[in-house]
């Protein structure tokens, strides 16, 4: 008859301090990344169109009287590389945060890279024209002012009886 091995308490801990202290969410993240790179080498990069290689960066939507405001969060890119564009109600950011060069041997990276892209539908009527983006900080801030029937008007109402007189 077998007996049941004993550990002690002390067994897990050491093995759990071996390896650095990883986040599932990062774990999950660079499978994704292996698993892109892995389709890339095969199928020879991505088809365009098809959005494969695209990501999609956090984003604020906010909504005022005036306009609807976005706030996108782009650490690291320059507003040369990004693309803003409006047609009818759908608004669309795009472009690339490409791969910094590094000497030695990159150990650990979890910097998102690459191209991404951002979509909405905004639920009224925009000016298209009047439209304005700014970044500061690694924030792309978008301004999309509302199209003057969509925004709201206070209406006077009037008294019929004293309108006539007798």
């Amino acid at each position: 008859m077998s007996m049941p091995v004993r550990r002690t308490r002390n067994e897990g801990a050491m093995e759990r301090q071996r390896g650095w202290a990883r986040s599932p969410l990062a774990e999950f993240d660079e499978l994704l990344n292996q698993m892109g790179g892995l389709l890339e080498s095969t199928v020879g990069g991505a088809v365009p169109g098809a959005g494969l290689a695209a990501w999609t960066p956090s984003a604020d939507v906010s909504e005022t009287d005036e306009a609807y405001h976005v706030q996108i969060e782009l650490p690291g890119v320059s507003r040369r590389d990004v693309d803003v564009e409006v047609s009818g109600q759908e608004l669309g950011v795009s472009g690339e945060i490409k791969e910094r060069e590094s000497k030695g041997v990159l150990r650990r990276s979890t910097r998102r890279t690459g191209r991404f892209e951002y979509r909405m539908r905004l639920p009224g009527e925009v000016n298209t024209e009047g439209v304005k983006a700014s970044m500061s900080d690694g924030v792309l801030t978008i301004g999309v002012p509302k199209a003057e029937t969509t925004k709201p008007r206070h209406i006077e109402i009037t008294e019929v009886g004293e309108s006539r007189g007798g």
